[in-house]
């Protein structure tokens, strides 16, 4: 970073543009694998690399296409940003951006569930996990800037639009909620072959549940 004269955010891009022009060495590192394998890749949380830079997007082609690997993206913001729902809102627009770069099986998970415990109720919290548009022009009422209100009416127009981001809520100490996220990655990668994809109407079904229990 001292070298190049970077910040942190330029030092990450420059270290992802290294590794796709030595992708060699990733696949030498990768080896052959088999069917039984599963690999993490545990990404920094800068969302330049997944929204508007390919460097992401280049890597999973590469891994699909050189490995045959079936991929699932795991996008995770913390609870706590529930509380402030400009940045929860900010969340979602990097989920839906990052879910349209990658073009992979996606899941998004609202990590650290026990932060908001004694915060949030569980039909307030059930407004986030699918996420309820109008509770940003709820918070924008309390702004007179009619500039903002614009704003963000054009905001929930795009998350309506598009319909395609929801949470499945995380909590480490919770067995439960890590074994339902794990069920979910298996059915986006198809990892059993036993497993039938799992339908709409029974995700809804889950995630009421969860959210009950």
């Amino acid at each position: 970073m001292e070298e190049m004269s970077l910040g942190p955010n330029g030092g990450l891009i420059a270290c992802f543009e290294f590794l796709l022009d030595n992708l060699d060495w990733l696949d030498e590192e990768l080896g052959e694998g088999d069917e039984e394998s599963l690999v993490v890749f545990d990404c920094p949380g800068q969302i330049e690399l997944y929204s508007h830079i390919p460097v992401l997007p280049t890597l999973t082609k590469h891994l699909q296409q050189h490995h045959s690997f079936s991929l699932c993206a795991s996008y995770l913001i913390e609870s706590t940003f529930v509380v402030d729902r400009a940045k929860y809102f900010a969340g979602t627009l990097s989920a839906m951006s990052a879910m349209i770069m990658l073009e992979i099986p996606h899941i998004n998970i609202l990590s650290k569930m026990d932060l908001v415990k004694k915060q949030i109720t569980k039909r307030e919290m059930k407004r986030f996990v699918d996420p309820d548009p109008n509770l940003l022009l709820e918070d924008a009422r309390k702004d007179t800037n009619e500039k903002f209100w614009k704003l963000n009416e054009k905001v929930v127009d795009l998350i309506e639009d598009f319909s395609m981001v929801s949470y499945l809520k995380l909590e480490a100490g919770d067995e439960d909620s890590v074994a339902a996220i794990l069920s979910y990655i298996d059915d986006c990668l198809q990892w059993s072959e036993h497993q039938e994809p799992r339908m709409r109407d029974d995700d809804e079904g889950v995630r009421d549940e969860e959210l009950e229990g």
